[in-house]
């Protein structure tokens, strides 16, 4: 890896070190990089890294200390009454169950450590052990690289390679770190780290029971994201936001409704059939007529003006922690965070994480069988007219009771396999994923072995198919909302994401899966919340633009910068790919609905690899 690398090259970051002297050496390493400092009672160094002052709150009591980082609005008060509950984390975590926002609780309690993610992955908390002996300790921090910088972790290839799998919700594999040693706390955990340096993880959330009325539900989600909204536009002068789809729309408007200084903007489209354009001046005509609310600001972004899709991706440098496909889409996505900075805004919302939270997905209904069969008999016959899947395959998936473990067997013994065909019924664990065709005999090797030492043991994340599958796609698309934030932040906007914040999430999980997800009705959960903020002429729309056209001219427009990808490729030298299998699938025509996936997924990989050899040595603040 790049041996000009550190911390100080990472704009917002935290380190995590537990209260002995045998991190003094870390401490050490770490502390030339840092502009922030928490000591442990006993005096040594405890939360260190870079991070704003508006974004963290501590506080103490006694012997114990506590530390919220992120979007929250706990005051220095607040975070003194919880330290004093700290002596019992689920005393703890109680407390911080009505705190609204999206943040990392760390607390150090008579020399024990914990820190906390969220109930959703987008903080990430990632820990490595290092040393030997006595001296051993386990460290802890919201980025997997400023670990592996830390302690000298060398590259994993074997991780590297599973970031190569067509579809990204292979539980507990994805989204692992790519060093040998670090780990990543799954998502709803915490880590203890006692004062000799041993660490346990702890789950302290899991999904609630769904069986909350739809009508009541609507009501919990309004007030949870209303909350989620007002967390992080209090006090401000000018936030941002897109308006596009529906789940944008219903930030939007619950952004507007509660009298924060909101700037919209919207992405044009070459199709002729994206009507985002539409729905979004629909929208800020009826809110302007709406007493006390206008005028507002309203910017439509030419479609000409914005990148296409593998727009630069010769010249990305940046600082990562892992591969993401947001790779092929980064100067697309980040034209609308420039223009919110050039603005004046140093908060952006966004509408993601909505399709997978209020969408769902049809996997519900093989859990609901043998409980609401005459239901979910109704709901199947939909979802197979909708999608025409073969009603053969619908019974046998229905009928396949198989464990997890099981399904992660049959992934290891498939990987090389061409995809499921696009009538595959989504009902299973995940869609099975698959090694691009130029993965090379040795990367799907090391992805096999790693999924069949999983099969044993691995439990899913949830209690049934549907739940899993919920949970894992969010738990990738969460992944892919942190590092836009990385990304954002370079600029000085943090990029909002209420949809991922634990009481939010837990407000729409909690309605009945048959109410909350139908083939007969876009969204409906996010219909009936919405009812008395979305104005009613767009409350009900039941479309979706997507960049299908974006997609398919920009692989014609920067067809040579991927070709150039393949020239010299760290990949192919690592022997993860074979380049010229690769090469050959660029330079033909794609479809972007079916064979472009495995190939944004390796295009991040090396992109991902070359800016770690190409990161600059410092950053602002």
């Amino acid at each position: 890896m790049n041996p000009l690398f550190s911390p100080r090259a990472v704009p917002a970051w935290f380190l995590v070190l537990p209260d002995t002297d045998a991190a003094a050496p870390f401490a050490r390493a770490a502390l030339p990089h840092t502009t922030r400092r928490l000591r442990h009672p006993s005096g040594r160094p405890w939360l260190v890294g870079r991070w704003a002052p508006s974004t963290a709150t501590s506080g103490g009591h006694g012997s114990a200390r506590i530390a919220v980082i992120g979007d929250h609005a706990v005051s220095p008060e607040e975070a003194d009454r919880a330290a004093d509950a700290a002596r019992s984390p689920a005393a703890l975590d109680r407390r911080a169950a009505a705190w609204p926002g999206n943040f990392h609780l760390v607390s150090t309690v008579d020399g024990e450590v914990r820190v906390r993610c969220g109930a959703i992955g987008v903080r990430r908390v990632h820990h490595t052990r290092t040393g030997a002996g006595g001296d051993a300790v386990t460290l802890a921090s919201d980025r997997a690289d400023v670990l592996a910088d830390l302690t000298g972790a060398a590259l994993d290839e074997r991780h590297l390679a599973v970031e190569l799998l067509t579809h990204d919700m292979v539980h507990p594999l994805s989204g692992q770190p790519v060093w040998r040693g670090v780990r990543m706390l799954p998502a709803g955990h915490s880590l203890t780290v006692s004062r000799d340096g041993a660490a346990r993880e702890t789950r302290w959330w899991s999904p609630p029971k769904a069986e909350v009325p739809l009508r009541v539900g609507a009501v919990a989600l309004r007030d949870a994201l209303a909350a989620a909204v007002q967390v992080r536009t209090q006090g401000r002068d000018l936030v941002t936001a897109d308006l596009g789809g529906l789940d944008s729309t219903a930030v939007y408007c619950t952004a507007v409704r509660s009298g924060a200084p909101v700037v919209a903007y919207t992405v044009a489209q070459h199709d002729a059939l994206g009507d985002d354009v539409h729905w979004a001046r629909r929208t800020v005509a009826a809110l302007d007529t709406a007493e006390g609310i206008g005028p507002l600001e309203h910017h439509v972004v030419p479609a000409d003006a914005v990148p296409m899709t593998y727009d630069g991706l010769d010249t990305l440098d940046d600082v990562l922690d892992g591969p993401s496909p947001i790779t092929v889409d980064r100067n697309r996505r980040m034209r609308l965070l420039e223009l919110a900075a050039a603005r004046g805004s140093h908060l952006h919302l966004s509408g993601l994480g909505g399709d997978e939270l209020l969408a769902g997905t049809p996997a519900r209904l093989h859990g609901l069988l043998t409980v609401r069969p005459a239901a979910t008999l109704h709901h199947l016959r939909g979802y197979t007219a909708k999608y025409r899947w073969p009603r053969r395959r619908v019974l046998r998936a229905l009928c396949d009771r198989r464990d997890y473990g099981s399904w992660l067997r049959r992934v290891a013994d498939h990987l090389a396999d061409p995809p499921s065909p696009v009538d595959e019924p989504l009902l299973d664990w995940a869609t099975f994923p698959r090694m691009p065709p130029w993965a090379t005999p040795d990367a799907v090797a090391a992805v096999r072995d790693l999924l069949r030492a999983q099969s044993g043991s691995a439990e899913p994340l949830a209690r049934d198919h549907g739940e899993h599958r919920e949970l894992a796609a969010m738990d990738s698309l969460s992944r892919t909302t942190r590092y836009i934030d990385q990304i954002s932040a370079t600029h000085g906007v943090t990029f909002a994401a209420p949809y991922y914040d634990d009481q939010v999430v837990e407000a729409a999980l909690a309605v009945t899966p048959q109410e909350r997800i139908t083939p007969w009705q876009y969204k409906p959960l996010i219909v009936a919340a919405m009812r008395g903020t979305v104005p009613e002429a767009v409350r009900s729309r039941a479309t979706k633009a997507n960049a299908t056209f974006e997609e398919e001219a920009g692989l014609r427009e920067h067809r040579a910068g991927l070709l150039a990808l393949c020239e010299q490729s760290h990949l192919a030298r690592l022997g993860l790919i074979d380049a010229r299998v690769l090469r050959a699938w660029c330079a033909r025509p794609l479809s972007a609905e079916l064979e472009t996936d495995p190939l944004h997924r390796t295009v991040a990989c090396e992109v991902w690899l070359r800016s770690r050899q190409t990161t600059p040595v410092s950053a602002d603040p």
